[in-house]
This record gives C-alpha cells, structure tokens and sequence, in this order.
C-alpha cells in the first residue's frame, strides 16, 4: 500500500463531514446543525455553558498534520491517526450536547406555562419534529462510536508498523548490517500488513493434552472443612487421579488414587490411624505415598506418587507439576470487611478454558442470566472493561463491578450491589454492600472441570447463623450456572467439531483475551506476556 494509500485510509475528510440531514433541518428554531452545536450559532453556546467541562474540548482539526502533497512515512500517518481519534471523541461529545439539547428543548415544549399559549396541533408537531431529531441524534452517537473503534483499529496498525520499523533499526545497528529503508512503496506496506494477525484468537478443535508448563502451579483442589479427619477426597488433575486425606499428624497428603499392588481405586477403601487403606487386600499408604502395612504378607518397599500439599486459608492446595514447588502461595481471602458464606464444590462437564473464558465476561450477563442476578438488568449501548495496560485485572464500565484472573485458574469478583440481584450503577467503591466470589476451575481433564465456588457477603452477617441456608446458596448458584452450562456445553460441542469459540473478540473481551494469551505464553515458555510492555 503507498503512502498515499495509507494516508487515505487514516485522514479526516469523510469523519470531518457535517451530517447533512442535520443541516437540512430547518423546522427547529436555532437549529441544531453541527456547525450551531460546535459554538457558530450565540444562543446554543450560552446553553452549552450550562453544562459541565466535559464538554469543552478543543476541536482537533485545526491541529492535523499538512503533508502538502507529500507522501506519509510510517510516523507521520501514525500521527494522522492519532488526531483522527482526537477527532472522534470530540465529535462524540458534540453528539451527545445535541441529544442533552433536544432532551431540553422537549421539556421546554412540554412547560405547562408554554402550553398555556400553543395549541395542541403546535405542540404536537414541535414534538414530532424533536422527536425526529432526537433519533437522528442517537444515530450519530453510534456512528461515532463505530468511528472511534475504527481510529482505534487504525492506530494499533501503525503502532505496530512503527514498532517492527524500530526493531528493524535495532538489529540493523547490532548486526552492523545495511538495510534498505521501509519503503512507502503499495507492494511493501501490503506485505507488511499481510503479515500482521488477524483479531482473533485460535481455539478451535479437540482438546489438546495440558502442557506441562501449566502444572507448575500450586492449585487449589478442596476446602479445609470437606477434608475431616478420617475422610478422604477424590480429585482428578491433569487427567491423573488423585486423593486427599490428612495423616496422623493432622496435616493433609495428596497421593495417587491407585493401589501400586492391583490398582485399586483407593478413595474406595477408608482412612486408618492416617493413613489410606486399599479396600482389596488392606495396603495402606501415608501421606508421603509410601505403603507403611500390608497384611498377610511380608512388608515390601512399596511407594506410590504423592504431590506436594499444603493448607492455607481454609483451602487444600497441590503442586501436579515437576518444576519444585514456589515457596508462597497467593491468597484467595475475601477482601476486609467480609465473612465468607458458602464454599461449593461441582464437578463440571465443560473444559476449563471455557468456563474461565465465560466466568471473565459480564457482558452476557443480561442476555443469559435473565432468571437470576441479572433479571431486569437493562443492556447497555456499550459495555468496557477497564484494565491496566498490562494487568489481569480491573474493573467493568457501566457495572460495578470488580474483577481479576489470578493465574493458574482463579477468578475473583466484587458486585456493588442495593440489594440481592440489583445493580446500582457505579463503581464498587460507592456502593455500601457488596458480594465477593471465588471461582476456581481446576482442570480435571480436557472436558471436565473440578469447580471450588465461595461467595462472601459484607453485610447481612446474620445469614451464617441460618438453619440450613448453605442449600439455598447452592441451589441459587447451581441455577445461575446451569443458565451458563446450556450456552458452553454448546460451544464445546462445536468447537470439538472444529468451530473457533474465539472469533473476532470486541472490547468487552478484553480480560477473557488477556487469559488466552497468558495461557499460551505459558504454555511456550515465555517469561513474559504478550500484552506487557517492555521494561
């Protein structure tokens, strides 16, 4: 593509265009033509005033770059689509003066003291003729939404040419090697953005078998109060079959769920005096894997695989990995404030990249969840999640909302919510009561997931004490998740035919994209993540 090509595609003409069913409007007295919005026309600039600073930016067109006739390099058009976006918030703004406006102007038609001296017919027809150009307003709205993530597009593209430009000079000057300039040329810019991925991710097909780098991290596979003396509990990780129980000393093992003498299911059998008995001939295993008792016969030098295990904050924890254990484990506690609720177990028939992917995007909520949390929520016209440049977590814009993925598998919300399944609108913080949840998916094998569910509450601290309030929380979680179940079990299907569950992925994806992309650095070795910037 040649320079010129390039900057046809990034200028302004067409977005710099008044709308001209706008200026074609003659029926509303002082006009709400673009040109009177933007401060052409006195008696609408005194009215802007009213409003807040929100509103006074400067307008950007005064600023573009002149290429007199020039052909743009790679800088000079990343520079043009920088101001086009400058451009697009700032006709945004203008849009949404005009519908604040005409929202205005309805209720001065409406002013029984105006009425006193307008008939009906008057009234009716200045109402018809707002009306009119109340949806020409909205229109514009989503126009320039559509432009700003088209300028969006257009500047990530240049970034990205700029940014291999600057590598391109980095290794020429190590290498010490001359290198022929980017050309401005249409056949080289077309090579290059042929080269550029498209906007989607690639998961699509049989499960592959989990990559080994993803078990070097302590997993959480049970909460403490399921694991009593003298039980045990069955869990399958990374498509191996293991079992928990605590040894004479209190503290929990993890060891492989088959006999080393006919592989027998051990979870079968029972807990004695810490240690695990095999129900088929009574061989019984400690928390270390190693067979301390087999009856009836001569003692052996038998030992099975066992994991390293550990106890933090009312949660089991294992290491399925062969890299050595890191010596810390992150904490998965409610923030301050909170008395946790309820602490669920499921055993899912859904891949664990699924049901992460749908537990980190809200933006199904008021279409899925319209029997549960999210019964009468209204649907946005946009829906954002906010996020540092290069974190796994932020915040969802207009929900309150909180929200982080903590590697490996762990999901963790905060809801600012009025009162159970209503939203109030604004940041968490400016909420006064909140739910906080725990997701954890433990990926159990490539179409099973082990789901650890744990819901606390900073208000109402009388529900603890409840008779039998635990089987109202988890049928109302196992309802909110069948909502989802119905939707994922059908993706799975499709994407085990072949179909990609991750095509073209919008703003609102933004943390689900972010845990793919973890995911495959991880999975390739790399010690950093895509969307990190460079030190």
């Amino acid at each position: 593509m040649s320079a010129i090509a390039t900057a046809a595609a990034l200028s302004i003409p067409t977005s710099l265009c008044r709308s001209s069913k706008f200026n074609a409007k003659k029926g509303v007295r002082g006009g709400f033509a673009v040109s009177a919005i933007i401060g052409e026309e006195g008696d609408l600039v005194d009215r802007k005033n009213l409003w807040t600073t929100i509103f006074e930016v400067e307008d950007p067109r005064s600023k573009v770059p002149q290429c007199k006739g020039k052909f743009l390099d790679v800088n000079q058009a990343l520079e043009v689509a920088r101001y086009d976006i400058q451009y697009c918030d700032w006709k945004a703004r203008q849009d949404v003066l005009a519908i604040m406006l005409l929202h205005e102007k309805v209720v001065e038609v409406l002013n029984p003291l105006a009425r006193e001296f307008k008939s009906i017919g008057t009234l009716k027809k200045e109402l018809a003729e707002l009306q009119e150009e109340l949806a020409v307003a909205h229109n514009q709205v989503h126009i320039s939404e559509a432009r700003i993530g088209t300028a969006l597009d257009k500047l990530a593209y240049m970034e990205t040419l700029v940014n291999d430009r600057l590598l391109q000079d980095r290794t020429t000057m190590e290498s010490n090697v001359s290198t022929p300039t980017l050309s401005t040329s249409r056949e080289s810019l077309d090579t290059v953005k042929t080269r550029q991925p498209r906007r989607s991710l690639n998961v699509s097909g049989p499960v592959q078998s989990y990559n080994a780098r993803l078990k070097n991290f302590w997993y959480p596979v049970a909460f403490s109060a399921d694991l009593k003396d003298g039980t045990m509990v069955p869990i399958d990780c990374f498509e191996e079959p293991w079992v928990i129980f605590r040894g004479k000393d209190g503290k929990p093992g993890c060891v492989q769920n088959t006999c080393a003498h006919r592989a027998c299911p051990l979870h079968l059998g029972s807990v004695n005096e810490g240690r695990i008995q095999c129900p088929y001939h009574g061989w019984e295993y400690s928390t270390d894997g190693k067979c301390e008792k087999m009856p009836s016969t001569r003692l052996l030098n038998v030992k099975i695989r066992a994991l390293p295990c550990l106890e933090q904050e009312g949660m089991i924890w294992i290491w399925p990995g062969d890299d050595p254990p890191t010596a810390n484990l992150p904490s998965l506690l409610p923030p301050p404030g909170f008395q946790i609720h309820a602490e669920i177990v499921m055993e899912l028939p859904v891949e664990h990249g699924l049901l992460l992917d749908n537990l980190l995007d809200l933006a199904h909520a008021p279409f899925t969840h319209t029997s549960t949390f999210a019964k009468g929520w209204s649907v946005p016209s946009l829906v954002k999640f906010l996020t540092p440049a290069s974190g796994l977590q932020g915040y969802w814009d207009p929900y309150p909302i909180d929200m982080e993925f903590r590697p490996p598998c762990m999901v963790l919300s905060t809801i600012g919510i009025s009162k159970p399944g209503k939203l109030e609108g604004q940041h968490t913080k400016e909420c006064s009561t909140h739910l906080h949840q725990l997701h954890v998916c433990l990926p159990s094998s490539r179409q099973k997931t082990r789901l650890l569910y744990r819901m606390s509450l900073d208000f109402a601290p009388v529900l603890k004490h409840v008779p039998f309030i635990q089987y109202l929380w988890r049928h109302f979680a196992e309802k909110v998740l069948n909502e989802d179940l119905r939707l994922v079990l059908g993706q799975q299907e499709r994407m085990l035919n072949g179909a990609n569950v991750w095509n073209w992925p919008v703003s609102y994806d933004k943390l689900g994209v972010r845990y793919r992309l973890w995911r495959d650095a991880v999975e390739q070795g790399s010690k950093r993540l895509p969307f990190e910037k460079s030190a």
